[in-house]
């Protein structure tokens, strides 16, 4: 069997983790989105097409031509009209049917296989009005309501599908928003033949960098522990924690929770690493540094006496000593951060700072809750 990822997007809202690589390749726990998605699909298709566009020969350079025994081919959507295109012009690559999923969620196996026959895969979420919603009857699709203004149903559509080759042939219209949608060709196509609705366990959309957030329980959940680190007198770990090979914990340093802990890290000494932290590979945590619920990308230094809460940092960035990325606003009211010009509702209490790839802080830098620093910014003391 064959799957086609669309992986061709710029990621405009996920800014500015993707303003130097594609959405798809955004890692937690050492792995991209892509290659979970991948791996998900092991021992169900034997090729997967990936559909590229934003910086392709990233994706092309980090997957390759196989990736654990699944042929990978690549095809370039250069007009970038909407998904329904993107999806079409594989159309003489495909053979029979198909799986169809966006690159940029987290899905998973079990869920997948439960697409035995052409199908579209939901989810419940408590705010439906942000994606497409289904309604279905007697178990099959009846319509597909993109972002309705009242709610009609809780279920929503994941973007993952099973389907017949012949939906390929579906001519649509552009959307009001100006694009091809292919939710139009699944619904045009429903009008013929029946569309099963499946269910999904778990299904984790990344549309928001701080929605990174919400897959980092279940996904640390399949994390294996190791015992190849080396830690000095006087330290603390979790049970949970997962520390991978060729780290070092140094004195006096508290691992709380579900902490993961990447390949080569040195953290410490006196470091309080708190509970839903992720540290990639190749960081290094200084003394008296505090990390709390955040994901460090790899290669990252954060140098003594920082706090680092409810934040994303970037890979090879390095803040400077005394760097405090605030969390929490006065009010306790959700925190706003800007996408595309606009201050838009995190619907979060607590959100830090959304750190790019590349960047530097100064000494005593101060970040204020929500805001982003962008790629290769250089040291300063104060981001409002």
């Amino acid at each position: 069997m064959q799957a086609i990822i669309l992986a061709a997007g710029n990621g405009i809202r996920f800014l500015p983790l993707s303003s130097n690589k594609p959405k798809p390749l955004f890692s937690l726990f050492n792995k991209s989105i892509l290659e979970h998605n991948l791996s998900e699909l092991e021992g169900i298709v034997d090729e997967v097409i990936i559909v590229v566009g934003y910086k392709k020969e990233m994706i092309i350079d980090k997957i390759g031509d196989n990736f654990d025994g699944i042929k990978i081919t690549y095809i370039e959507d250069k007009a970038i009209t909407g998904t329904a295109s993107a999806v079409k012009i594989t159309k003489e690559l495909i053979k029979d049917n198909f799986i169809l999923l966006n690159g940029d969620d987290f899905y998973f196996k079990d869920d997948i296989k439960k697409l035995k026959s052409p199908g579209i895969l939901v989810r419940e979420h408590q705010d439906p009005s942000s994606f497409g919603v289904v309604i279905k009857e007697n178990d099959y699709l009846k319509d597909i309501i993109e972002k309705p203004s009242e709610s009609v149903s809780n279920l929503v559509n994941t973007g993952l599908y099973y389907l017949p080759k012949e939906i390929l042939d579906i001519e649509v219209e552009k959307s009001p928003r100006g694009e091809y949608e292919f939710t139009d060709c699944i619904k045009k196509y429903s009008h013929q033949e029946k569309i099963g609705v499946y269910e999904a366990d778990y299904w984790f959309p990344n549309s928001y960098p701080w929605d990174i957030f919400n897959a980092f329980s279940y996904l640390f959940s399949k994390e294996k522990k190791e015992n190849s680190f080396n830690k000095e007198k006087n330290v603390m770990i979790s049970k949970e924690a997962v520390i991978k090979k060729g780290t070092i914990i140094k004195s006096g340093s508290y691992i709380e929770g579900k902490v993961y802990i990447g390949e080569n890290c040195v953290i410490g000494p006196n470091c309080y690493i708190r509970n839903g932290s992720a540290i990639e590979n190749n960081c290094k945590i200084g003394a008296s540094v505090e990390i709390k619920n955040s994901i460090i990308g790899s290669g990252t230094k954060i140098n003594h006496l920082s706090y680092v809460g409810d934040s994303i940092v970037g890979e090879n960035c390095n803040l400077g000593a005394g760097t405090i990325t605030a969390n929490l606003r006065h009010d306790n009211l959700t925190i706003k951060a800007k996408v595309k010009d606009k201050l838009i509702d995190t619907g979060r209490i607590k959100l830090g700072a959304i750190i790019a790839d590349n960047v530097k802080t100064g000494i005593g830098t101060l970040i204020y809750p929500g805001r982003k620093v962008l790629e290769n910014t250089l040291p300063g003391e104060k981001v409002v």
